[in-house]
């Protein structure tokens, strides 16, 4: 009798157990097979762990910040016994990712670490002051999902002025554009629709990885920013592609193929016209079978849509066919504007504050074009001309190259590796049309223990070491090595605030020797004693 009860209790304990443990509000997906794609947090931890090696690190996540094998940044970090990790900070949705969207999170002490985590969603969305007062550097490890509106990266551009202000350096570690690389697409935001939805004047789809977008941030910042770069990773890449584990990057975002449906379906705030799932977009007044015919009749890459009626609501739902096809903002703008041909939805406008609308839109033309009855093709048009600017200007902060018909190992970032050991940028190396390796100057002469001097007045650089000096000057193919004149192949240039010049050049300057290995795009190079 007694060992019945026994068991009795010990069944019942572990039903309790099960009952009362919090299941994880975003469950993993686990890879099918092993990852193609090294993390950037993966990186940190071995070639690039330099950066963080006896320093006070905080740390910007949430729990998208995983590695390839599941484990959380922040419990890799924690477990490091070189590295002391001191605050944790979270974006919209907390540093769990389960406050609803909108929904101001409140700064706590973190049960089981012992350390402040900061809300970067509440009373303020910038790191203050007293925020990085004990901490060296701030390291930055969260999925975004490939939209200019998802705030993720906005909390990026404010912790990188907020490092800039507070002379703290900041690291990202990068992640892939889950939508891919390649499509840069919709309104261009303008200047005066800068908030907290959209912070830079990027389109809707912008086509960036985390750690390019920082680049691109940090032309107007200016942060002692240093990008940690992911191997294995190119443009024509989506996620499904990487095999890596997806993690929900927000409670609405139920699953990956939200994530390609966000821009598609959310862009109505304030119209009427809504999404359920971004999966599907309709509003009241739309014939579904109409609006389904409209959108499939307008060649719309990678989808397909299917008439479905919600309620009273008309609409429809996307199957997405091919998603490195698949072009989530021009297939929204078509969607916003064939419901408006519709259903003549009324437009927001903006007046003393910005509504949302055209927060989302960035810009309050969208709303002007669809009064006017313009035709999507006819927005594209409009648009265009900011668009083809912006991407020809990301061309100068892309990491991992924009060549889509080589194959995936020639558009790998270029690697230095100095003495043996692998140097980071916070500017990427690069092959000019001429195919010469152009190096962020400064990074590579500290690596191999010289100095430079930067003169703003004159545009020189002057590179010492050991009693030896060399000049170089930007836009100048005249430079003197080690006292002797020398006309360069290529100028030195500046690009994202940074000097660049072929390797070869700045090897010579401090003595050292180089060479190219191209099967690798490995620039390898070598102190002389």
């Amino acid at each position: 009798m007694q060992k019945r009860w026994l068991l009795f209790c010990a069944i019942l304990l572990g039903l309790s157990a099960i009952l009362i443990s919090p299941l994880p509000p975003f469950p993993v997906v686990p890879p099918a097979e092993a990852a193609a794609v090294t993390l950037g947090n993966e990186r940190l931890m071995s070639t690039y762990h330099s950066l963080i090696a006896g320093k006070r690190v905080g740390l910007v996540t949430n729990q998208t910040g995983l590695n390839s094998r599941g484990e959380r940044t922040l419990e890799v970090l924690a477990r490091d016994q070189s590295t002391k990790l001191v605050a944790l900070f979270g974006p919209e949705h907390g540093v769990d990712g389960i406050a609803k969207a909108g929904e101001h999170v409140a700064s706590y002490q973190h049960p089981t670490l012992n350390i402040p985590v900061y809300s970067l969603y509440g009373p303020t969305r910038m790191p203050t002051e007293e925020m990085l007062r004990n901490l060296d550097v701030l390291l930055f490890d969260i999925q975004d999902i490939g939209a200019r509106s998802y705030t993720y990266m906005s909390t990026l551009n404010y912790c990188m002025v907020a490092a800039q202000k507070y002379n703290k350096a900041i690291i990202v570690l990068d992640r892939p554009n889950p939508v891919g690389g390649v499509i840069a697409d919709g309104p261009v935001l303008e200047d005066p629709y800068k908030t907290f939805v959209g912070v830079d004047n990027l389109p809707m789809s912008h086509g960036m990885t985390a750690g390019e977008l920082a680049l691109y941030f940090n032309r107007n910042i200016g942060a002692k920013l240093t990008v940690v770069p992911m191997a294995g990773w190119h443009r024509n890449m989506v996620f499904q592609d990487t095999g890596l584990p997806w993690v929900n990057t927000s409670p609405a975002i139920v699953d990956l193929d939200a994530a390609f449906g966000y821009m598609a379906t959310g862009l109505g705030e304030g119209t009427g016209v809504f999404q359920s799932n971004f999966k599907w977009i309709g509003a009241k007044g739309i014939d579904a079978d109409k609006y389904a015919e409209l959108l499939n009749g307008a060649g719309l890459p990678g989808v397909t849509f299917v008439a479905d009626r919600r309620g009273t609501a008309g609409g429809v739902r996307l199957q997405i066919t091919d998603y490195h096809a698949f072009n989530p903002a021009k297939t929204g703008i078509y969607a916003l504007a064939y419901a408006h041909s519709l259903n003549r939805f009324p437009v927001p406008k903006s007046g003393d504050k910005v509504v949302m609308f055209d927060k989302i839109m960035g810009t309050d033309k969208v709303g002007i074009w669809l009064e006017a009855g313009l035709s999507p093709q006819e927005m594209e048009d409009n648009y265009r001309p900011a668009l083809e600017a912006f991407r020809e200007e990301r061309k100068r902060y892309l990491i991992y190259g924009d060549r889509l018909d080589s194959p995936p190992g020639l558009i790998e970032p270029i690697r230095v590796v100095v003495d043996g050991r692998e140097v980071p940028f916070d500017s990427a190396p690069y092959l000019d049309r001429n195919d010469r390796v152009m190096v962020p100057l400064r990074a590579i002469v500290e690596a191999l223990g010289a100095s430079v001097t930067w003169n703003g007045a004159t545009g020189t650089i002057t590179v010492e070491k050991a009693g030896n000096r060399s000049l170089f000057t930007v836009g100048s193919p005249s430079a003197v090595i080690q006292g002797e004149k020398k006309r360069l192949d290529a100028a030195p240039v500046i690009l994202g605030a940074r000097t660049m010049i072929p390797a070869r050049y700045v090897t010579e300057a401090v003595g050292g020797a180089v060479e190219w290995d191209g099967a690798r795009r490995t620039v390898i190079v070598r102190a002389k004693p």
